[in-house]
């Protein structure tokens, strides 16, 4: 198994652990009689979560927004027999990855959000890199 793929299962690992922190808490709530299993709704107020299962929901979907862009990448130097070219970058790109994911759930203050935002830029710098070196 080549690096990349093997970050690929990583980052797939990681967006499915996050998903079964905050399920696991609704779980919890719904077993324990606390509230009904559709007491959460898309994009409404209807549940008021503690701010740690907030921050694991919204590193959630940042990893969702995040893994096609990285899967695409590997998918297409997978297909043109360039996976080598992915793979030297691949632990830096997940490296910020586990950064930005971490600093999710640690705080919201403004510093943090711009760490965070420079782990992203990391990401899309990594990405855009191979993007050119796959297209060239």
């Amino acid at each position: 198994m080549t690096t990349s793929i093997f970050i690929l299962l990583c980052f797939t690992a990681l967006t499915l652990g996050l998903t079964a922190v905050y399920v696991g808490y609704r779980v919890g709530l719904v077993l324990s009689f606390k509230t009904a299993a559709n007491s959460w709704t898309r994009n409404a107020a209807s549940w008021q979560n503690p701010a740690w299962v907030t921050r694991f929901e919204h590193a959630h979907a940042n990893c969702l927004e995040n893994l096609p862009l990285y899967g695409a990448v590997v998918l297409i130097a997978s297909l043109t027999g360039q996976l080598a070219l992915i793979d030297g970058l691949a632990w830096v790109y997940f490296g910020f990855r586990l950064a930005q994911t971490g600093v999710h759930l640690i705080s919201t203050s403004p510093l943090m959000v711009f760490i965070r935002a420079n782990m992203l830029a990391g990401q899309w710098a990594c990405l855009i890199y191979w993007l050119i070196q796959l297209a060239g």
